[in-house]
């Protein structure tokens, strides 16, 4: 292996451990940041919990309460609570994170629409978990403890309700993220907001489907999950036809130069082709110009478009033949005094 090639797998390898390093010191900022809010929030995780908990404490009958099924649950669970508000709160902070290594990979036009749509990504997580807790959660609980059968006490475990409640703030969250999905979708080319419209009962049913999956089992939940993410898909679409138009002007102009170019391109071809009058030129008036000031030639008569005999063919594969056989030798040549050049430099070296 040269020396060039060695300092280039040091480069790449340099690089590569650069890259690391940052990835490494991006994730330690995340991880000491939600060890901060951790540790504002653990000294109130009761009270973290107890509003949690409202929910469902405001429609259980009177005298009924939770209970903690294992030992260390009324510990464990406010922690656990603690730690996953934690996370959440610092979501801003870990996506501001993950954006700052990417974005110096990411071309002018594409860091100008990540960076919008991060925020909007994190604005829309937190407006599914407070829709799922001011909206669905008051009817969910209302319903279940009322469909309790009669001389059945309602008495929720702590970790379990914990679990629910989590699974639904998570999926709430997801789905509202529908609108930064549906952008990003027209936005790279996958489809258009003309073939979604067209494909709406396709992905109504789909919604229902997703919050079958994500809900527990119940048809209230699923029916709340499902018409927000219907919404909020029109409104992807809505806000993706914005960025449509500016994409297909874009591709409309290099479309045109690159037709333009082959147009340019043709002509010249059937220009060199044509000129096989005797004289070997063309008259002045068959010559004409191009917006672009390019002289192109306007054949007059198909006569001007002759084929070639047996004989000028063969001329021709001849004069083909013998201009590569000229490459071929200079290339052998070429080859031959760089082998002599080494030797030479090598003996310089051993002596």
């Amino acid at each position: 292996m040269t020396e060039p090639e060695n300092n280039n797998s040091n480069d790449e390898e340099m690089g590569f451990i650069a890259h690391l390093l940052e990835l490494r010191d991006r994730l330690l900022r995340i991880v000491l940041c939600v060890i901060f809010i951790f540790l504002g929030l653990f000294y109130f995780s009761n009270d973290l919990y107890s509003y949690v908990a409202g929910p469902l404490m405001k429609h259980m009958p009177e005298g009924s309460q939770m209970i903690a099924i294992d030992v260390a649950s009324p510990f464990l669970t406010p922690f656990k609570l603690s730690m996953m508000a934690s996370i959440f709160l610092s979501m801003p902070f870990i996506l501001y994170q993950l954006w700052s290594f990417v974005a110096p990979g990411l071309y002018g036009h594409e860091r100008k629409m990540a960076g919008p749509l991060v925020i909007a990504s994190s604005i829309l997580f937190y407006l599914g978990m407070l829709f799922a807790y001011y909206v669905v959660f008051p009817l969910v609980f209302g319903f279940l403890t009322g469909a309790a059968p009669e001389g059945v006490s309602v008495m929720t475990d702590i970790s379990r309700y914990l679990d629910f409640v989590l699974t639904i703030f998570f999926a709430f969250g997801l789905a509202f993220q529908v609108p930064v999905a549906t952008i990003l979708l027209v936005w790279s080319g996958a489809t258009t907001p003309e073939r979604l419209t067209t494909k709406r009962p396709y992905i109504i049913v789909g919604a229902f489907v997703i919050g079958m999956l994500l809900t527990p089992p119940d048809i209230i939940s699923q029916t709340l999950l499902a018409i927000p993410m219907w919404i909020l898909f029109e409104l992807g679409v809505i806000f993706a036809r914005i960025y449509v138009p500016v994409r297909d002007e874009e591709e409309e102009e290099d479309e045109d130069h690159s037709i333009g170019a082959g147009v340019v391109a043709a002509t010249a071809t059937a220009t060199a082709n044509a000129e096989t009058q005797d004289d070997g030129h063309v008259d002045d008036a068959d010559e004409t110009v191009n917006e672009s000031g390019h002289q192109e030639y306007d054949p007059a008569d198909d006569k001007d478009f002759l084929a070639m005999s047996e004989e000028e063919m063969d001329a021709e594969i001849d004069r083909i033949e013998a201009e590569m056989e000229a490459m071929e030798s200079e290339a052998d040549e070429e080859d031959i005094e760089r082998k002599d050049d080494k030797s030479e430099s090598e003996d310089s070296k051993d002596k």
